[in-house]
C-alpha cells in the first residue's frame, strides 16, 4: 500500500491534522457523530472546501409540508401560551393509534401512544423505567450495530449493558445468542433498530417472533427503534390498512415499546418529535422496584410522569399539531409519506457504486442471504485499513463519515450516510475516489 506523506490531497493534509489535534480526541476512529461534524466543519471552514458529508444521519429533504403548515396555524391559535399534556395531545394520541394500526396492523390504545423531545428523549425515558423495575435486572442488551448515542445515554444514566453483533447471529441462530443473555436473569430490555443503523439489514418476521417469545419467556421489554419507519424500500408499506406492514415484535409479545420518529420519514427533525407506543398490557402492568425507586404506580404512568415530566415536562405543542397532522393525512391516504423518501434509496443504490468501483467492499453486503437493501446507510471498508485508518485517510481527501466500531459493530469500516450528499457532489466524489483508490491501491 501507498503511503507517500506528501501527496497532494484534495484537502491540505496541514490543516487537516492542525484540526484533529484541536478536537483533543485521541483516536479519531472512537470520536462521537457530532465531534466529527464539529471536526469536519472547522475544516471546511479553514480551507473553503466543500465535504461530502455521510458521518451524520440528519434529513436531506424538505420537511413535509402538511406538518409545517398545521404547525403554523397551531401556533396562530396560541398555543404557545399553553403548556401541552405530558401525555400528548388528543388528536396526535388518537392518529398515531391510528397509524400503527393501518400500517403495522398492532392495535394499542392511544393512551399508550406518548410524545417525546425526539426518540432520543424516548429512548432515554425507556432505558431510565426498564432499569427501575428490577433490581436484579440492571442491564440492557443492546442487538448491535446500533444508534451510538443510546450507549451515550446509558453512560450518562450509569447504567450496564450487553452487546453483540447480530450480523453472525441471524435466522433461528438469534435464538441461541439471545438466550446465552437472557438466562443469566440481569437484562431489563433488548434493543435494536429495524431497518438497522448503520447496516441497513432488516430483522424479519421469523427473527422477530424468537425475539418476542424470548421477551415473553424471560420477561424483558423490548424497544424498537423504528426511526426509519417503512424505508425498506424492498417492499411496499406506503398504503394504509393494506399488507405488507411494518414488520414489528408487537405481533409476538405485549411487552414491547415501539419509537417512532418524525425526523426521517417526515423529515421533521428541526422540531424534536417522536412517539412512544407502549402496549396497553404494559402501560398498566407495576413492577415491585417502580414504587420504591419512582414512587409511582405502574410501567406508563413512570415513563409520563417521572421521566418525561422531569427531563422536559413534554413535548412542543405546535409540533403535535404537526405529527397529528402528517399521521392523519397518512391514515387518511393522502400522504405518501414512504414515497416522499425514496430518494435516499436511490442515492444509496448511486454512491454504493461508486465506492465499490474504486476498490471499497460494502461491509454488510447481505441481508440473509440477499443483498442488503438501499436505505439511508450503507457500510464501507477498503483493504487493508481499520474502520479509525480509513476515516482519518478520508478527511484529507474531503470525505467524512463514522467508525462502525462507535454503532457496537465488531467489523471494521465506516457508516455511510447519504442524506447531506447532494447529486450535484456525484462527480467531485467519484473523481476523489478515483484518486484515494490509486494513492492506497494495494
Amino acid at each position: 500500500m501507498n503511503q507517500i506523506l506528501n501527496m497532494n490531497t484534495p484537502i491540505d493534509r496541514e490543516i487537516v491534522e492542525r484540526e484533529i489535534n484541536a478536537l483533543e480526541v485521541p483516536d479519531i476512529g472512537n470520536a462521537s457523530i457530532r465531534e466529527i461534524v464539529q471536526l469536519v466543519s472547522s475544516i471546511e471552514a479553514a480551507t473553503g472546501e466543500r465535504y461530502i458529508r455521510m458521518e451524520m444521519g440528519v434529513p436531506g429533504l424538505p420537511p413535509a409540508k402538511i406538518g409545517v403548515e398545521a404547525e403554523i396555524a397551531a401556533l396562530r391559535n396560541n398555543v404557545a401560551a399553553a403548556y401541552p399534556r405530558i401525555d400528548g395531545i388528543q388528536s396526535l394520541k388518537n392518529e398515531t393509534a391510528r397509524f400503527v394500526k393501518l400500517f403495522m396492523d398492532i392495535d394499542v390504545l392511544p393512551e399508550g401512544c406518548i410524545p417525546t423531545v425526539g426518540s432520543m428523549e424516548g429512548s432515554y425515558a425507556s432505558f431510565l423505567v426498564c432499569g427501575s423495575c428490577r433490581k436484579e435486572c440492571d442491564k440492557a442488551l443492546f442487538i448491535d450495530p446500533g444508534f451510538p448515542v443510546q450507549k451515550q445515554q446509558m453512560l450518562v444514566m450509569n447504567q450496564k449493558y450487553e452487546t453483540f453483533d447480530v450480523f453472525d447471529f441471524r435466522g433461528e441462530k438469534l435464538r441461541a445468542k439471545l438466550e446465552s443473555y437472557l438466562a443469566k436473569g440481569d437484562i431489563n430490555c433488548i434493543v435494536y433498530s429495524n431497518p438497522n443503523n448503520p447496516s441497513w439489514i432488516c430483522l424479519n418476521d421469523t427473527e422477530l417472533q424468537i425475539i418476542g417469545e424470548l421477551a415473553n419467556q424471560y420477561d424483558v421489554v423490548v424497544i424498537e427503534d423504528l426511526a426509519y419507519f417503512g424505508m425498506d424500500f424492498r417492499s411496499d408499506f406506503s398504503i394504509p390498512g393494506v399488507p405488507p406492514y411494518q414488520a414489528t415484535v408487537a405481533r409476538y409479545t405485549g411487552n414491547y415499546v415501539l419509537m417512532i420518529s418524525s425526523s426521517k420519514v417526515f423529515s421533521y427533525a428541526g422540531q424534536r418529535i417522536g412517539m412512544l407506543v407502549i402496549s396497553d398490557t404494559l402501560y398498566h402492568r407495576h413492577f415491585p422496584n417502580l414504587d420504591e425507586r419512582l414512587k409511582v404506580h405502574g410501567f406508563g404512568n413512570a415513563i409520563v410522569h417521572r421521566a418525561l415530566y422531569s427531563m422536559t415536562s413534554g413535548t412542543s405543542h405546535s409540533a403535535q399539531f404537526a405529527l397529528a397532522a402528517m399521521f392523519k393525512a397518512a391514515n387518511d391516504g393522502s400522504f405518501n409519506f414512504v414515497e416522499e423518501v425514496k430518494e435516499y434509496g436511490e442515492k444509496a443504490k448511486i454512491m454504493k457504486k461508486l465506492f465499490t468501483d474504486n476498490g471499497f467492499t460494502i461491509v454488510y453486503d447481505t441481508d440473509l442471504g440477499l443483498p442488503v437493501g438501499d436505505g439511508f446507510y450503507f457500510t464501507i471498508a477498503y483493504p487493508g485499513m481499520t474502520g479509525g485508518e480509513l476515516l482519518h485517510k478520508l478527511l484529507y481527501y474531503g470525505i467524512s463519515a463514522i467508525s462502525l466500531g462507535n454503532t457496537g459493530s465488531t467489523k471494521e469500516g465506516l457508516r455511510a450516510c447519504v442524506s447531506h450528499v447532494k447529486r450535484d457532489q456525484f462527480d467531485n466524489l467519484e473523481i476523489r475516489l478515483k484518486q484515494f483508490n490509486s494513492d492506497y491501491h494495494v
